[in-house]
């Protein structure tokens, strides 16, 4: 070749035909002998074209069928990665047409280093355009990356709105019913917030967060303070689950609601039974004590549990004492448990409100003739308060309302606190009976003695119970005397411990009255009950009085 001979491209000397030589066959020439001049440029050309994913490589060399290969590989993943989803494409799929590609330039630049390429493409011109096209690919995947994003933040504002229905969803139900979706709703805010930060969503989540505060606490703004402890309880640990950062202001925001709602609820609480569950922990002051003592609700427990005090010791003066003695009851119970010792120590007042509040509720239950109540009040009242001054005046009434319970009439009056003064009559009682008995009496005294049993005694008959007892010459039978003021006097007999018991006035008809020695036999008789099985003792009239001159 002379200095003025060039390569010539075309349909005349045959496409990649070198000078003075023959034309390459159809085809591309056969793969014998060496590579024809330009093949290293040819290769580098075809697999640049073929890299692009479009199988152009291929098409120039007239391949059509590798170069459908090309097309289905790249239209397989085309419609697996279209339209852009938030989880991105599978990395099998990616991975498998990477090599696709791979296979393609390489297999492309093998075969172009012995073929010929067809049409009028010069080796560099095609190289360049396989440069210029693998932007293609590269750009794909930039739009790809780029409508993967927008699908992510979709997503992410989807879940966000998830998060929102379940707030509003929970908003409209107690607490307690919607601790779930509240719960729900703070797990997608947290993830969103500390996760995807810079996304669309995750900078909305700290409005979302001041939102789902609002509802939360919905019934502490509405003033329902025992409604409002359990969520802003709950509103207090959000910090132990969601970044303080994230939270701001709002980490610290409960403490003030709470302390005002626990110290609301417990004082509308203290006392009126339904903090009776809670009176082992002190209730819901007790739990303001322990978690918010520096609170300024908390300094107002004291003061509010002495008024609350005050209040029911007042009442126990008034008309209601036993409802009144019942509240100081629970409150004192209340006040103990409470962890600051100067507001336990509170419970000693309320001790002593109990103890004036157990006599008057047992006075006032006699007054309202509800003997059986009366009596079982003050009994207690005198088991329980053995060194009080009144522990005697409340035995009194216990022995009248048991009278009374038979006898209502012994019940018209309470026993006098007072003995009375003068002088004193004697009431000798006998007992003719086989079994102990019990005397109960009430009157201007009231008081109770026993007499045991006498041993050799048996049961009369109702006719001549009258005409014998304790009338029999040599026989001692047990006795006791009684000094009593003058007055009239109601008796009850209790004969034995399953005995019956019969119950007579001695004010019927007369009194006792001064300068008599009066004298009283007991005794039994045996009759028929016309119930089956039955056969109980009845008491005879059991005073007889005999004046002694």
């Amino acid at each position: 070749m002379t200095a003025g001979d060039h390569q010539h491209f075309g349909p005349e000397p045959g496409p990649w035909q070198a000078p003075g030589g023959p034309p390459a066959p159809p085809g591309g020439p056969p793969a014998v002998g060496p590579p024809p001049p330009g093949a290293a440029l040819r290769s580098v050309a075809v697999a640049l074209l073929n890299l692009t994913g479009l199988g152009l490589g291929y098409a120039l060399m007239r391949r059509w069928a590798r170069a459908a290969l090309c097309w289905a590989a790249t239209g397989g993943l085309l419609l697996a990665t279209l339209p852009a989803e938030a989880d991105g494409v599978p990395a099998g799929i990616v991975v498998s047409f990477l090599v696709v590609l791979v296979l393609a330039a390489a297999d492309g630049a093998w075969t172009a280093r012995r073929s010929a390429v067809g049409g009028s493409w010069k080796p560099l011109v095609a190289a360049v355009l396989g440069v210029v096209l693998l932007g293609v690919p590269a750009g794909g995947v930039v739009v790809y990356g780029s409508e993967r994003d927008k699908a992510v933040e979709q997503m992410l504002l989807d879940r966000l709105e998830k998060g929102d229905r379940a707030v509003a969803a929970a908003s409209k139900q107690p607490f307690a019913r919607g601790r779930v979706e509240y719960r729900s709703a703070l797990a997608v805010y947290r993830e969103l917030g500390e996760e995807h930060a810079g996304s669309r969503a995750g900078k909305l989540v700290p409005s979302r967060l001041k939102a789902y505060y609002e509802a939360v606490s919905a019934p502490y703004r509405a003033k329902d303070h025992c409604q409002a402890v359990e969520p802003l309880t709950h509103l207090q640990t959000v910090p132990d689950s969601v970044d303080a950062k994230l939270l701001g202001s709002l980490a610290g925001w409960p403490d003030e609601p709470l302390a005002e709602s626990l110290y609301g609820c417990g004082v509308s609480k203290l006392g009126d039974g339904s903090d009776a569950n809670d009176a082992s922990d002190g209730g819901e002051l007790g739990e303001l004590l322990r978690t918010l003592p520096g609170s300024a609700p908390a300094k107002k427990v004291g003061p509010a549990v002495t008024g609350k005090m005050d209040e029911q010791v007042e009442a126990v003066r008034g008309g209601e004492p036993c409802a009144a003695t019942e509240v100081l009851r629970r409150i004192g119970a209340t006040v103990a448990a409470m962890p600051d010792k100067t507001v336990s120590a509170l419970s000693a007042k309320a001790d002593g409100g109990v103890r004036d509040g157990v006599y008057a509720c047992g006075v006032d239950e006699f007054k309202d003739k509800k003997f059986t109540e009366a009596r079982e009040t003050l009994t207690g009242f005198a088991d329980t308060y053995k060194k009080d001054g009144r522990r005697q005046h409340a035995r009194d009434i216990v022995i009248a309302a048991e009278i009374a319970e038979d006898r209502p009439s012994a019940g018209k009056r309470l026993p006098p606190r007072k003995k009375p003064g003068g002088s004193r009559m004697e009431l000798v009682i006998s007992n003719d009976a086989p079994n102990a008995v019990e005397i109960l009496y009430t009157g201007p005294v009231s008081g109770a003695v026993e007499l045991k049993a006498c041993g050799s005694c048996e049961r009369y008959s109702a006719s001549s119970g009258p005409e014998l007892a304790c009338r029999a010459s040599g026989k001692t039978y047990p006795k006791v005397t009684l000094q009593l003021p003058a007055g009239d006097y109601h008796f009850l007999y209790k004969h034995g411990t399953g005995a019956s018991a019969d119950v007579d006035s001695y004010s019927s008809g007369s009194s006792v009255k001064p300068g008599y020695t009066y004298t009283s036999c007991t005794y039994v008789t045996t009759e028929s009950d016309p119930s089956p099985g039955l056969d109980l003792p009845s008491l005879s009239d059991p005073i007889s009085p005999a004046s002694t001159g």
